[in-house]
């Protein structure tokens, strides 16, 4: 279902929380910073992250201009292990904030201290017991260093802002709950652009709790209006013309021209660009790069994760670790993680591309720069 212009005021709603400051790093030995009572919700296995070091991996090159971009030692190193899903890196402050989906935890990592919990409850502050993917998903920074933040359980959009306090920016479109906000990216206008699967849903697109009649992408205007976006048909290689169904990740070309999703559908694994106009809705949507081969060979994963360079080369997570493209869609390699790999993001001075790996958190230095969120 594709509607052309539809617009509604999201509601901007301040709650307020019992939260440690922000202002300073917690210390790797202090209780999480919390937005909530302590809440006995989660029927997953507990899981503890816990620091890691190692390699892992290699990178497989297709074309000479990879040599610009990794240089031919780079190693991926391993940061963190035990944790059940990792996502939404952000960089923050100097560390790297990540969600453990499943486990209903924001985590923060610093070269200095460590990883520890940052967040928890993350994503689902609800009473009801439950499984699934309920925690925090993607995050990101707005242009004033806020973090932004997908949270599966609770299916909505919030902002932690610099007291502790949320603000929620989106939890309804024309009524109907959001499935599960995914991921999550600003324009230089301060436009929010986000993804709507069902993965935060147990049944996800059976679940009996399922509101909303498709699975989209949308844009919340820098004054509050919120827009779902002109997905429409998308021709595939198989000749098939079908609708987007499972968008993932989101992210602009430098210049703001093109919005790239990833779309983690098995029978179409693909990533797409789409042309974003004037008043920032987006068409012409149109496959960037099949997957549908690598994927046919079992290797681990789906497009999921996607960031850009400086350049406008993108790098995206899909079957078997981190596909690397130039802007034009030309293949020059791979960092094999030789896992299911989420989400990437870049950090550091923006050379640094951090990885979540399934069960980790990596990095690897890289020799260009990331577009990178924030101020």
């Amino acid at each position: 279902m594709n509607i052309k212009s539809p617009m509604k005021t999201a509601r901007l709603l301040l709650i307020s929380f019992a939260v440690a400051p922000l202002n300073a790093e917690p210390a790797k030995d202090l209780p999480p910073v919390s937005i909530g009572r302590s809440l006995d919700n989660n029927v997953n296995s507990p899981m503890v992250a816990k620091d890691a070091g190692g390699t892992l991996g290699s990178i497989q090159r297709f074309d000479p201009a990879l040599d610009a971009l990794v240089a031919a030692d780079a190693k991926v190193e391993i940061l963190v292990e035990g944790l059940q899903w990792a996502e939404g890196p952000i960089w923050y402050e100097g560390g790297l904030n990540f969600s453990d989906v499943p486990q209903n935890t924001m985590y923060r990592w610093t070269p200095e201290k460590g990883v520890h919990p940052y967040l928890k409850p993350s994503g689902y502050t609800g009473a009801t017991p439950r499984g699934g993917e309920p925690g925090s998903n993607g995050l990101t920074l707005d242009h004033q260093n806020r973090l932004t933040i997908c949270q599966h359980g609770d299916r909505r959009v919030v902002r932690l802002e610099k007291d502790g306090r949320l603000t929620v920016l989106a939890d309804r479109y024309h009524g109907m709950r959001f499935n599960s906000p995914n991921d999550l990216c600003y324009d230089a206008k301060g436009n929010l652009y986000f993804t709507d699967p069902p993965y935060g849903l147990e049944g996800e697109n059976h679940d009996r709790n399922k509101e909303m009649d498709m699975n989209g992408i949308y844009m919340i205007r820098s004054g509050g209006e919120m827009v779902r976006l002109n997905s429409g048909q998308i021709v595939y290689a198989d000749g098939k013309t079908a609708p987007l169904k499972y968008p993932n990740g989101v992210a602009l070309s430098p210049d703001e021209k093109t919005l790239y999703i990833c779309v983690s559908d098995p029978d179409h694994p693909v990533y797409l660009k789409y042309d974003v106009q004037p008043d920032g809705n987006i068409a012409n949507g149109k496959v960037f790069f099949d997957t549908a081969e690598f994927f046919a060979k079992k290797l681990p994963g789906l497009p999921d994760g996607i960031k850009v360079d400086v350049h406008g080369d993108v790098w995206a997570t899909g079957p078997g670790g981190v596909f690397i493209f130039s802007s034009a869609g030309k293949h020059l390699g791979t960092i094999v993680t030789g896992d299911r790999t989420s989400n990437i993001n870049w950090g550091d001075d923006g050379s640094t591309l951090y990885i979540c790996r399934n069960h980790n958190v990596c990095r690897i230095k890289t020799l260009t720069k990331g577009v990178m969120a924030g101020a």
